[in-house]
């Protein structure tokens, strides 16, 4: 087989993607190379910014204290609840909306209106004052119904799962119409399992999403144990967290560690959920964006 040789300026241009990505990676990278070097230092370091990318005076007093935390560990099951119930709605009503707006119109002839409708909720909302009050007077304040439901139909998610299963081949479509499959049928036999790769990135993002997100918790969540982890993490980083629901006193507090370190050892725990999760889905993510973001 003859070796093909790429000419000067497609080696420029790989180059130059390469060396790219790589800044990108490193800019991305350093932040939470940082982090973790934080919450594994000494208080002293901590304080006087000594600590950049390698831990200074190592220790493990914020994680030992972190294990005492009984604040952190109800909000991260809050998340952990959130991530369950958000995704399985989510991934449930995005693939039974996305099945019949995939058809043609001779099969689903309002298919165009609910499309229309469904892009305009993307480009306008009514904004935060009133989707606070319909929460409110449905009931869901302080409940882990107020973080889920708002979002049930991700509307970028249902354009990705349409255009998949758009390009699903005719032939396979027609010859299961043949052997008498009807459209749940179809649906839960055919397209499910051919579409597994945006499926999977489409999870992805929900899981994230609803892992990473810390501002309807502020405004929908009055008590504190309720809490997602996210807004708890964000509360301790732009204020000082109240020393006195802990155990220690804040002497005490201040003699093993800052709450610098502490709260950096909060944001590396919380973030390794998603470091797990995202290496079983990765192999799907490329081929879930590039076919899902095409339409014939």
């Amino acid at each position: 087989m003859k070796k093909q040789y790429k000419s000067l300026e497609n080696r420029i241009v790989d180059a130059f993607v390469l060396i790219l990505s790589l800044f990108i990676f490193v800019i991305c990278i350093l932040p939470l190379i940082n982090v973790l070097a934080l919450s594994f230092s000494g208080k002293e370091a901590a304080i006087a910014g000594k600590v950049s990318l390698w831990p200074v005076d190592f220790t493990f007093d914020s994680y030992v204290y972190l294990l005492q935390e009984k604040r952190f560990f109800l909000s991260f099951w809050m998340s952990v609840k959130r991530v369950f119930l958000g995704v399985l709605i989510n991934m449930l009503l995005t693939v039974l909306m996305a099945y019949p707006l995939s058809l043609e119109t001779r099969q689903f002839p309002a298919r165009d209106k609910y499309m229309w409708l469904l892009i305009f909720t993307m480009l306008f909302n009514g904004g935060v004052v009133p989707w606070y009050f319909v929460i409110r007077n449905l009931g869901m304040l302080d409940s882990i119904w107020a973080l889920v439901l708002p979002g049930a139909v991700p509307v970028f998610n249902v354009i990705l799962i349409i255009n998949f299963f758009r390009n699903i081949p005719k032939a396979i479509k027609e010859s299961a119409q043949l052997d008498g499959i009807g459209p749940l049928g179809m649906l839960i036999r055919m397209y499910i399992p051919l579409s597994k790769p945006a499926i999977a990135t489409v999870s992805l993002f929900s899981i994230v999403n609803h892992w990473n997100s810390f501002f309807d918790g502020m405004l929908l969540m009055n008590t504190p144990e309720k809490m997602p982890l996210q807004t708890y993490i964000q509360s301790l980083v732009i204020r000082i967290s109240d020393i006195s629901q802990s155990g220690l006193s804040a002497e005490q507090l201040a003699d093993r560690m800052s709450q610098r370190t502490f709260n950096a050892s909060k944001i590396v725990v919380s973030t390794i959920p998603i470091l797990l999760i995202y290496p079983f889905l990765q192999k799907y993510f490329v081929t879930g964006i590039t076919l899902g973001s095409v339409k014939e």
